[in-house]
């Protein structure tokens, strides 16, 4: 998949360049680019005015990442955006829906799109807020990451600056779930803070049911029946 950067791009005064040939590695999943002597400037600008819809930008300090998802990166981003949407919906929790939405902080010269991100805890203090400023708001609680290729960048490092609580990794086959602790490092967790170790491990058994390009619509909705029988009843 090509990646078409916007006219700005060619406008801005210093030349960003590939690290190496081996920066751009597809497999199943993704196609990674990555560019070295990237200024903050320029990112924001590639940020408002990139032209191809789901490329996602991740910036450290003058490196740009540059990532196009394949169809099946996407799929699995929708089919575990549905499956939160449900355990949410049916257990009444808190929840604001921020998407891919570009988080990033000019201070630490940090910023990324995940793949989906949820206020949970944090929902009621943004609610009425059309647009979220970092600078006044508190971050996502969670966050969710499609990948099967390793990001030339430090993912969870640059997560950790933007403070999100907890990051979800999720490679095609397992999940595995990132908790920020207190001296500012995230741990891998066997459960998640915000969803029960149960309610997790069924969100990747559903995702392999539906993964052979099957209809939503039933699967879904016996998701659904699940959560209701096993989750709202035990509350």
């Amino acid at each position: 998949m090509a990646t078409v950067l916007p006219s700005t791009a060619a406008q801005v005064s210093e030349a960003p360049v590939p690290l190496s040939p081996t920066a751009t590695e597809a497999t199943a999943l993704e196609v990674r680019v990555l560019l070295q002597n990237v200024s903050w400037d320029t990112y924001e600008k590639l940020v408002e005015e990139i032209v191809n819809p789901g490329t996602r930008l991740a910036y450290d300090e003058g490196l740009l990442e540059i990532m196009s998802p394949l169809e099946r990166h996407d799929r699995f981003k929708e089919l575990l955006g549905r499956l939160v949407d449900v355990v949410t919906e049916e257990l009444d929790m808190s929840c604001r829906s921020t998407g891919s939405t570009t988080w990033r902080r000019k201070k630490k010269k940090k910023g990324l799109e995940a793949d989906k991100s949820y206020y949970l805890t944090n929902a009621p203090k943004v609610r009425g807020k059309r647009e979220v400023d970092l600078n006044i708001d508190p971050p996502p609680d969670l966050a969710i990451e499609v990948e099967n290729t390793s990001s030339a960048l430090d993912q969870l490092g640059i997560y950790a600056a933007l403070g999100i609580p907890e990051v979800w990794r999720f490679d095609g086959e397992i999940l595995t779930i990132h908790g920020l602790q207190a001296n500012g490092q995230y741990a891998e967790q066997t459960q998640s803070q915000f969803f029960s170790r149960e309610t997790t491990a069924k969100m990747v058994e559903w995702i392999g049911k539906c993964d052979e390009g099957d209809d939503e619509i039933p699967w879904i909705k016996e998701f659904r029946r699940w959560v209701r029988e096993n989750l709202v009843i035990s509350r």
